[in-house]
């Protein structure tokens, strides 16, 4: 495992579904990952990477894209409304704009910092009760509402039940993105990434596999 073999099997998985190389963007999930390990992929030369928690992000990132112009931090776990004036500031994209209140709170900021983040709807595709995202039949609407707010959300996101087959899930959500004109699916994690792309995600987002397992100590 790490950059090399996961970069591997990205492009491999292009060419088995008939897509250009370089069509599938990897983020590099580097939630709770030690500062050397992720330097050591900065180091490599790759550019795009993910957070799950504004806070710890900005304690680090900041500095890292002052030494490596041209990285982005993409937001990928849960965000709290009172963090989105901290996240429009920070990321470079938001993959989990997942309920109203959000989507308010990111416009005003948006507005007011003059900085627009690329948005991702998170989708509840497996219309799971304790998990967050726009539920299928609730996104026309959700996504009416985004455009009276200034918002153009550049795709979906779905993260689909950890028991079961994820394929039906990723084709769902290529569908529904397909209807309403997105272009962006991010979808697939190290476990089925490749599934992923065979159904047309734009973004993979995967962590260990690259950097190793995580210390939560």
């Amino acid at each position: 495992m790490g950059l090399e073999d996961i970069t591997r099997r990205i492009r491999a998985a292009e060419a088995a579904a008939g897509r250009e190389p370089g069509a599938v963007t990897l983020i590099a999930v580097s939630k709770v990952q030690p500062p050397d390990r992720v330097e050591a992929v900065l180091a490599a030369g790759h550019t795009v990477f993910g957070e799950n928690y504004v806070q710890e992000a900005q304690a680090k990132w900041p500095a890292w894209t002052a030494r490596h112009p041209g990285v982005s931090v993409h937001m990928i776990g849960p965000l709290q409304s009172n963090k989105a004036r901290a996240a429009v500031a920070l990321f470079d994209a938001i993959h989990s704009l997942d309920r109203v209140t959000l989507a308010r709170k990111l416009a005003q900021q948006i507005d007011e910092q003059g900085r627009s983040p690329q948005l991702f709807v998170q989708v509840n595709t497996g219309d799971e009760p304790q998990k967050a995202g726009i539920l299928v039949d609730e996104l026309p609407g959700f996504l009416t509402l985004c455009a009276e707010l200034g918002l153009r959300p550049q795709g979906l996101m779905c993260i689909p039940p950890e028991d079961g087959d994820p394929a039906p899930h990723f084709a769902l959500l290529a569908r529904l993105a397909a209807d309403h004109g997105l272009p962006g699916l991010s979808m697939g994690m190290s476990a089925d990434f490749e599934t992923a792309i065979a159904h047309g995600a734009t973004h993979v987002r995967v962590g260990s596999a690259i950097f190793g397992a995580r210390d939560y100590g």
